[in-house]
């Protein structure tokens, strides 16, 4: 019994988990820079200021990056510019 219990547990993580990296991994395009855009536009407080302005920063080179069509580098600006807001 004691088996059983822990290889359904040890299933329904090991299931889980790339549905977890899915929500780390950054996509490079529109809808994840409009996303982005927004979480930023919803950092009003005044202590957040600083990290506002790096996500900022980032988010303008990951749309350099998208134009240049060098979709590694806009994916790493935009993980750059979660990390800066705090979301990873």
């Amino acid at each position: 019994m004691l088996k059983c219990t822990a290889i359904a547990i040890v299933a329904a993580v090991a299931s889980a988990l790339p549905v977890l990296a899915q929500d780390v991994m950054m996509k490079c395009d529109e809808a994840s820079m409009m996303k982005m855009q927004s979480d930023m536009d919803a950092m009003t407080d005044p202590a957040m200021k600083e990290k506002k302005e790096m996500a900022s920063k980032e988010m303008m080179m990951a749309k350099d990056s998208m134009t240049a069509n060098k979709m590694d580098d806009c994916k790493m600006h935009m993980e750059n510019a979660m990390k800066s807001m705090g979301k990873m």
